[in-house]
Formats: structure tokens, C-alpha cells, sequence
């Protein structure tokens, strides 16, 4: 989505696509974002970042398939790619366009200084519910449209790995809990949702402040 908007604004010679794949990225993603450049007529770069990871692992010392390492080394591609994001933007004279929704950001579901870091974030003010409408309304393909959110930071990763609902209910309980000032019961019956799932989603929010607010200057 945050392409689409790009390029409606910018116009396509002025929108530089970067791909960036691991060895366990799907093969319908890649296709996914392939057929969208090339739908959008933007100039796109394909990179994969499994020698860059391994470089790290390697020299940090640590077996990556431990499961111990598992969210770390995730984290470490996130910001892999941002890294390589930078070095295009550095060359191109561009800025850096972030993904993130609504949604994401207020639960803390980015990677602090991986897609969270960006110059400019098109869909930020939009729930992911939201970007989806939007994404029909304009004539995306209604498979990149519905697809389930899925990081892909490790093999077959997936939103529900981490979190017990998708965003169709995640988003209601954002709006009642940040916008309409509801209380977590009042939201649990007012949506049907059980309380446990309501309080998970206000957890998340509390504890991920750090991310949205960025780094404090500490005097004295």
C-alpha cells in the first residue's frame, strides 16, 4: 500500500522498490511484490539477506537455530533491511518510505530501529483494517489485499504466533480502548471478545510506549 500511495504522488520514476528475501520467504511473497512493481512501473532491486545474517550470527558467535536466539536474530533482519533501505536511499538521494499502520504501532508490533525506522510513514494514521479497504478501493489484487499478516523474521512466521487474535478484532479493541475510552470489560462485552484478549492487546500497547516515543535525554 505504502508503494501504491508513492507512486500515485510521486509518480513511478521517482519510487525505487527493494526486495529482500531470506532463503524461508515464500515463494508467493516474493511473486506478490514482483507482480506489484511491476504493475506500478517502479524500478526494483532484489537482495537476499541470508549471507549478511549469517555474517552476523558467525561473528557474534551463536547458532542461530537455538531456539533461545530465535526473536533476536529475527530482529536482526528487520534491521538488516533497514540498513540496506539506507544504503539506497544514501545512494539514490531518496527517502525512506516505512509501512507500518496504525495498528501495528500502537500494539509494538515493528522492530525498534528495523520497519520502525523511517523518514516518512504514508499509512501510519490508518488501522490495518483500514489500509485493507483501502487497498481494494484502489484495485490491488485481492490476494495481496486478504493476505494474512506474516513478518516471515523466522520460518513460517505469522501474526498469530505471537498474538491470539488477528486484527479484525485487534483493531476494535485499539478504537474502544484509545479512542472511545472504554474500559477492558466494557470493550470485552460491548465486542463479544474475552476479557483475557482485551487485556493482552492493552498490555501490548503499555508496554511497547518505548518504541513510539524514542529515546529520553537523561540530565544530570
Amino acid at each position: 500500500m505504502t508503494a501504491v500511495l508513492c507512486v500515485q504522488a510521486l509518480g513511478n520514476d521517482r519510487v525505487l522498490g527493494v526486495i529482500m528475501p531470506t532463503s524461508f520467504t515464500p515463494k508467493e511473497d516474493i511473486e506478490d511484490a514482483l507482480n506489484l512493481a511491476k504493475m506500478l512501473k517502479i524500478r526494483t532491486f532484489i537482495i537476499n539477506i541470508d549471507d549478511i545474517c549469517r555474517a552476523f550470527t558467525e561473528s557474534l558467535g551463536i547458532d542461530s537455530s537455538d531456539q533461545k536466539f530465535k526473536i533476536p536474530v529475527a530482529n536482526i533482519r528487520a534491521r538488516i533491511r533497514m540498513v540496506i533501505l539506507y544504503f539506497y536511499a544514501n545512494l539514490y538521494n531518496c527517502l525512506v518510505a516505512g509501512t507500518g499502520d496504525k495498528s501495528e504501532y500502537l500494539i509494538g508490533y515493528f522492530t525498534k530501529y528495523g520497519d520502525g525506522a523511517a523518514d516518512f510513514f504514508p499509512i501510519r494514521h490508518l488501522y490495518k483494517t483500514q489500509v485493507r479497504e483501502l487497498a481494494s478501493y484502489l484495485g490491488l489484487p485481492e490476494r495481496i489485499v486478504n493476505k494474512p499478516s506474516s513478518p516471515q523474521l523466522y520460518p513460517g512466521h505469522k501474526l498469530l504466533d505471537e498474538i491470539p487474535v488477528d486484527y479484525s478484532t485487534i483493531d476494535p479493541i485499539l478504537v474502544g480502548l484509545l479512542e472511545e475510552k472504554l474500559s477492558a470489560e466494557d470493550i470485552s462485552e460491548k465486542l463479544n471478545v474475552p476479557i483475557e484478549i482485551v487485556n493482552n492487546i492493552l498490555q501490548r500497547h503499555l508496554r511497547s510506549v518505548h518504541k513510539r516515543e524514542g529515546p529520553r535525554v537523561i540530565l544530570g
